[in-house]
């Protein structure tokens, strides 16, 4: 099993011992690293290349958002939040967390945020091996070309999740991303409508519509994303509202402001 490195950040010596701690039971899990402040984060970050950080939100000088700020959100590693305020939680997945961790917290929790940490990077790096398997094939295949073509610059396209992993009470439940119907925001969740199943997942949807092929999904409200292949009709009740109505007989209100982007890709589909 590959050994997870980690980073843990607080200012606090009695949480962080309790992190190494929580750790522990983990015979794949390594700690790189200890910081307690954002500053010693930002540079520990840049230094040991850690793949998960423990990352405390309320520090002196520099909080947890700062030091994604200050590192970048595409040199950032995979991050667990760690905050005693539960107001935190919309912040934390809007920064795209892999989880967050409400003090105390019990070992159940702490090993379920690990979980999906793990889950997050053996995603990124089957997509990391597949990009390099492409340019292997890609590099091979042009050695054995003997004439000589125009080089075409290629813009990479990401085809967007193709499964989503919903803890259902004692089970873990996969769900096909294309079986989706809608998505609704739900506090810091969001739920899945698959048919006549809902599933919620610990998620927020702006984190969430950022995965999904873009193609496929439009948000059409603040709080809910339609599948475009479920669309059955739009109705207008009005000059200024707009109702979708899937193939389940939901209706959905489109928001004044994305009607129009919501005509145009559907437009794009016919």
């Amino acid at each position: 099993m590959a050994e997870l490195s980690v980073l843990l950040v607080d200012d606090e010596p009695l949480a962080r011992r309790g992190l190494r701690q929580a750790l522990a039971r983990h015979a794949d899990v390594s700690v790189c690293g200890e910081c307690r402040d954002g500053r010693e984060a930002v540079d520990a970050i840049a230094s040991l290349k850690p793949k998960l950080v423990l990352l405390d939100v309320q520090m002196p000088e520099l909080d947890g958002f700062g030091v994604i700020r200050e590192v970048g959100v595409a040199r950032m590693p995979a991050v667990i939040f760690i905050t005693a305020y539960d107001a935190f939680a919309v912040r934390a997945f809007d920064a795209h967390a892999v989880d967050y961790l409400v003090k105390p917290f019990a070992d159940e929790r702490f090993d379920e945020a690990l979980n999906r940490a793990r889950s997050r990077l053996r995603q990124e790096e089957a997509a990391e091996l597949g990009r390099k398997l492409a340019a292997l094939l890609s590099d091979a295949s042009g050695r054995h070309v003997s004439t000589p073509v125009p080089d075409v610059v290629k813009t990479p396209v990401e085809p967007g999740l193709g499964r989503l992993l919903v803890k259902v009470g004692t089970r873990s439940v996969l769900v096909p991303v294309a079986d989706i119907d809608w998505i609704a925001a739900d506090d810091y969740c969001v739920t899945l409508h698959v048919g006549d199943k809902e599933y919620v997942l610990r998620e927020s949807l702006a984190a969430l519509e950022a995965q999904l092929d873009a193609e496929r999904f439009v948000r059409i409200h603040r709080s809910a994303i339609v599948n475009v292949e479920r669309i059955r009709e739009l109705h207008h009740d009005s000059p200024t509202e707009t109702v979708v109505v899937l193939s389940t007989g939901q209706r959905l209100r489109v928001s004044r402001g994305r009607k129009d982007v919501l005509e145009r890709r559907l437009g794009r589909a016919r």
